[in-house]
């Protein structure tokens, strides 16, 4: 049990001096009203857990936030495919990734391997 308080100052300490080097390193005082909602937030978790772990909380707030960080990468994947599709690159690749490449057109052993003629230099 003071094992469990002391690693919940302990972690609550090193927050605190952390964020105390961010402020200092902004380097404007326009971020510096972001910064400090945001570490609100943080700070509001980091004293609210002990009360979160004992109310059996905290499983259901870490599901309830991997569920919709996976439903946020879902989506940008699907966007990032679209994209692809769009974009046409897709036949282009295909065009060189299947039987037929340059190398085994003119003869050249070695799957992987780029053949290249004789390179002169100062002609």
């Amino acid at each position: 049990m003071l094992e469990a308080i002391y690693e919940w100052i302990q972690n609550i300490s090193i927050y605190l001096i952390v964020m105390a080097a961010v402020m200092h390193a902004i380097p404007g005082k326009d971020y510096g009203k972001y910064v400090r909602f945001f570490s609100g937030l943080v700070l509001i978790l980091l004293l609210a857990s002990p009360l979160m772990k004992l109310t059996g909380t905290a499983d259901d707030f870490r599901t309830l936030y991997q569920g919709k960080e996976y439903e946020m990468e879902r989506q940008e994947i699907e966007r990032a495919e679209e994209i692809y599709e769009q974009s046409g690159l897709s036949e282009f690749i295909d065009g060189y990734s299947g039987e037929g490449t340059m190398a085994e057109e003119n003869g050249e052993a070695g799957a992987g391997q780029i053949g290249v003629e004789e390179i002169r230099i100062g002609e």
